[in-house]
């Protein structure tokens, strides 16, 4: 699909469609206009369930932990855990 230069006009070569060329924008769009955007950080905490775990960093018995779909979707889910007192991370395949 080549644009008919001298013409300003776009053709399409399988159905012969004509379109204007415009300048750089496509017709009957605007431009997307930019969207405050703010960060949001996970931190361990506050509504995080917690587990009797241990930490194989510190020796601490207690742990956050979130459940993540790592596999496919037959294969059962992974419990990522934080240290609650040194937030060292590890891993369980259940």
């Amino acid at each position: 699909m080549r644009p008919n230069k001298p013409a300003g006009v776009w053709q399409c070569p399988a159905c012969g469609t004509k379109v204007p060329l415009g300048k750089g924008a496509e017709v009957g769009r605007s431009a997307p206009q930019a969207r405050p955007m703010s960060v949001v950080e996970e931190r361990a905490g506050g509504t995080l369930p917690s587990a009797d775990e241990l930490c194989p960093k510190c020796g601490n018995t207690r742990a956050y932990y979130v459940l993540r779909q790592t596999r496919g979707a037959d294969e059962p889910e992974t419990r990522i855990f934080e240290c609650t007192k040194c937030g060292h991370k590890w891993r369980e395949y259940q």
